[in-house]
């Protein structure tokens, strides 16, 4: 057993690491955008918190899958420490407990501490406020997260439950065996399917979101900005030409006689262009001057890498998703068993690649990573470029240095369901991988030979898949969380393919927009938040 505590520790270790880089990370991130003139400490602390708790139950997958791995040769023998079927179960036990810990902590930020820190400083707001009219008011309202909560966790709890339906039993003696199998395992099945209802909101977050940044975030490295002289000096004849216009509407009244109506609504109009032209000139001028914005100039061939870079890897995603819902389609058992893979027909690359890097530790881990950071990069520039929407109307804007404490939260709350169903996305890319890892087990080959003994039979190691013996491979606690509850992966699968169409969509729009303005996002006419008066922070 020494050997395999000794992988064991090696898995956590690593996974460890990972947990100092993420906090790193997201205190990083959320100092980044996060406004300087309106910062609050506890916005703050829960963004980073929320946003660290995701990107950790993430870096929990490849510890689970490498820990499945390493329990057997490539030969497809365990390892002698693997040997016993409950030392294999003890080890993906601590796995398991590890997700249930960080999922129920997720829980608690979403349908609690967040809900409450955004009505708190909501009710900041409001006037004659103080400091108990606030967390009356934040709890008043988060106490409808709360019933949400409970409901998803009766629902998740209740209702897969098989009771008698013998006509001679009671209705007392089946609320005692609802209650029996609550304390015995659906306690966990309500947990599961509480997240499985926030995986499928991030669903709908990752096809609105990232699937457009994918796209638009590539080709904006790529075509890089316009040029802050030449932009400035069209804007110079922007205000030249709308003062014309106003001082022709006001040569109207100079003897005294008033305005009409539509005189003074288009001088309104007017006015308030100009105001928001002067703000680009300020802005423009500053941009014009900075050096960071001379820097960036010199440094646009790295840029161009970056962006071929982001938009190969964004194609290698899109191909494997593809060539993984495409094999499901043909060769899964079905709708109505979530489109479960009993093995690998169409290869797809990352399939492939995943379980050859794993052979050089932690070539894997890296990689998975990579995919994770991207998908939230991508998701944090489409979320920069379209704002946080409810339904039709755009609720904040997301800019560096100066996104509101609500418009904060917010942000993390769309980047942890994000990063929530990243699982899933990797789960789809390379099924084979997240299922089994590496893991290979001897199976009798169908080709036989006879000998002067009598027939015999060939074995040969192969990869493990669903059709393997109960005991030869051990499937990893990441893929038997996911499909808990087939008609989420029912929703998912289509959910793929809706990922794939609005990423063709945005590549399409991003290939026809022009050249983006260095004051991109900076100043626009209908802005209300009190920062857009403020110069850029450097």
């Amino acid at each position: 057993m020494a050997a395999g505590q000794s992988e064991l520790l090696i898995g956590w270790c690593v996974f460890g690491l990972l947990l100092l880089a993420i906090f790193a990370f997201c205190w990083v991130y959320v100092r980044k955008y996060q406004s300087r003139r309106e910062s609050e400490v506890i916005s703050t602390i829960t963004a980073i918190f929320s946003l660290a708790i995701a990107l950790i139950t993430s870096a929990l997958l490849p510890v689970d899958i490498f820990l499945v791995s390493f329990m057997k040769y490539e030969n497809g023998t365990f390892k002698d420490w693997a040997e016993n079927n409950t030392t294999r179960s003890q080890i993906e036990n601590t796995v398991l407990i590890g997700y249930y810990t960080f999922y129920s902590v997720i829980l608690f930020c979403v349908f609690l501490w967040i809900p409450f820190v955004y009505f708190y400083y909501e009710g900041k707001d409001e006037e004659d406020s103080n400091h108990c009219s606030q967390i009356n008011s934040a709890l008043k309202y988060t106490f409808g997260f709360i019933l949400v909560c409970a409901c998803l966790l009766l629902v998740g709890a209740f209702v897969p439950l098989d009771i008698p339906t013998n006509k001679n039993i009671t209705e007392f003696d089946k609320i005692k065996i609802i209650f029996q199998e609550l304390g015995s395992s659906r306690g966990l099945d309500a947990l599961s399917f509480s997240i499985s209802s926030l995986t499928l909101i991030g669903m709908l977050a990752t096809i609105t979101y990232t699937a457009y940044g994918m796209s638009a975030l590539p080709l904006i490295l790529i075509k890089g900005t316009r040029n802050a002289h030449y932009e400035r000096l069209e804007n110079t004849e922007d205000i030249e030409e709308v003062e014309q216009q106003v001082a022709r509407l006001k040569s109207k009244c100079k003897d005294g006689r008033p305005l009409s109506s539509k005189d003074r609504q288009s001088l309104y109009k007017l006015e308030e262009k100009l105001k928001t032209l002067q703000r680009r000139e300020r802005h423009l001028e500053y941009h014009e001057k900075n050096c960071w914005t001379k820097c960036c100039s010199i440094m646009r061939p790295f840029k161009i890498v970056w962006g071929i870079f982001f938009i190969l890897v964004a194609l290698l995603i899109i191909v494997s998703l593809f060539l993984s819902n495409l094999d499901k389609a043909l060769h899964s058992a079905g709708i109505d068993t979530g489109f479960i893979m009993f093995g690998t027909n169409i290869t797809n690359p990352l399939n492939i690649l995943l379980p050859v890097l794993q052979r050089v530790f932690p070539l894997d881990y890296i990689l998975i990573t990579v995919i994770i950071m991207y998908f939230v990069f991508t998701s944090m520039a489409g979320i920069r470029n379209m704002g946080v929407w409810f339904f039709w109307l755009r609720l904040y804007k997301i800019r560096r240095g100066r996104t509101r404490p609500q418009a904060l939260l917010f942000l993390c709350m769309i980047l942890l369901l994000i990063v929530l169903h990243t699982s899933y996305m990797i789960y789809s890319l390379a099924p084979q991988y997240v299922m089994y890892g590496s893991q290979k087990y001897i199976a009798q080959s169908n080709i036989s030979f006879e000998t002067s003994f009598g027939n015999s039979s060939t074995f040969a190691s192969v990869d493990c898949n669903a059709n393997a013996p109960e005991d030869e491979c051990t499937v990893t606690r990441t893929y038997l969380f996911l499909h808990k509850f087939w008609f989420f992966s029912t929703v998912y699968y289509f959910g793929n393919w809706a990922f794939i169409g609005v990423f063709i969509i945005g590549l399409i729009v991003s290939c026809c927009k022009g050249k983006k303005s260095v004051i991109e996002g900076e100043v626009e006419d209908d802005d209300s938040d009190l920062s857009d008066d403020d110069l850029p922070y450097a």
